[in-house]
């Protein structure tokens, strides 16, 4: 009985750091973006901001350009350029407008594989005021199911403020 409770409690400290993380990164980014009108340049920091308080392995924005996906903003290794509608987790999310929590990528059909060493992923999409997707927040994990409900809050959260 000891060892489950000590668990539980982990569990739910980890989780308490997590959402703790997030409000404080929430209020980090309400400060950058406040009075910025240029995209490029909230994205740029809004990416900086995620991938410096949470760590993980990518962090980036895909634009809506035509009809694919391409590149913009990020932290982390190099990655795919252009991203066709409906195709990978960042595609189906465009042509889905809404987000995609991806436990593990292996079993994604048609997942894009970027990089061999992402193995979970969250993408949430960035809507203009007139209800349009216009670019896609894509994270990556090295780790299994690393998203869960309290990042796709949050996460959607961040991507209204910069809407």
């Amino acid at each position: 009985m000891y060892v489950r409770e000590n668990v539980y409690l982990c569990t739910n400290k980890m989780r308490m750091e997590k959402k703790e993380k997030y409000i404080l990164l929430e209020e980090q980014i309400r400060s950058l973006i406040e009075g910025e009108t240029d995209s490029v340049a909230v994205m740029a920091n809004v990416c900086a901001a995620i991938q410096e308080t949470m760590g993980f392995f990518w962090t980036g924005f895909y634009r809506v350009q035509g009809d694919e996906l391409v590149l913009g903003p990020f932290q982390g290794p190099v990655a795919c350029m252009h991203i066709p509608f409906g195709k990978g987790v960042c595609g189906t999310a465009w042509q889905r407008k809404e987000t995609i929590v991806v436990p593990d990528v292996e079993q994604f059909p048609g997942h894009i594989a970027c990089s061999s060493l992402s193995r979970s992923e969250i993408v949430v999409p960035v809507f203009s005021q007139a209800g349009e997707v216009v670019a896609v927040l894509d994270i990556d994990s090295k780790d299994l199911a690393t998203f869960d409900e309290t990042d796709r809050y949050y996460l959607e959260t961040i991507c209204r403020l910069i809407s």
